[in-house]
């Protein structure tokens, strides 16, 4: 066989639609939908399994504090600091390439405030604020041009 067929060449230049992107659902969940613990360490495991975009279903928490859990559901709620800074110690540690956070917002302006704040706060520079239009695809930044950032979908 070829020696050249056993190298992997990864070409990540090209806009960010044109790969598939390994994602989790339910990231913060220990076990099933409807019983089990969240969990900020969650996030961590699935990071450095090579995740990178992660789910993060954000919620009204008491005390202002908004809340990480699957809604309507008796699984426990961690806060959404808590989620945030976990995201970010590991986010980076097995590869340098973006992670996507895939925030599902169920939250009142005043605790949608508090998430952009932390998440300004925590991500700091890693925090992609950049816009795009979303008219083109091929006008998409690629893997490479977005290393070490952190890009929020909501």
């Amino acid at each position: 066989s070829n020696p050249l067929h056993r190298q992997v060449h990864q070409d990540m230049e090209q806009p960010l639609c044109h790969y598939y992107i390994a994602s989790s659902h339910n990231t913060y969940l220990s076990g099933d939908q409807l019983l089990s613990q969240s969990r900020a360490d969650m996030y961590a495991r699935v990071l450095q399994a090579g995740c990178r975009c992660v789910e993060v279903d954000c919620w009204d928490g008491p005390d202002g504090e908004p809340v990480v859990h699957h809604g309507y559901t008796l699984t426990s709620k961690i806060p959404f600091r808590d989620v945030a800074e976990t995201i970010n110690k590991y986010a980076f540690v097995k590869n340098e390439f973006p992670v996507i956070l895939s925030i599902e917002n169920h939250c009142s302006i005043q605790q949608q405030k508090k998430i952009a704040q932390y998440l300004k706060e925590i991500f700091g520079d890693k925090l992609d604020l950049s816009s795009v239009s979303t008219g083109d695809p091929r006008q998409l930044p690629s893997p490479q041009d977005l290393k070490g950032k952190i890009l929020v979908k909501v």
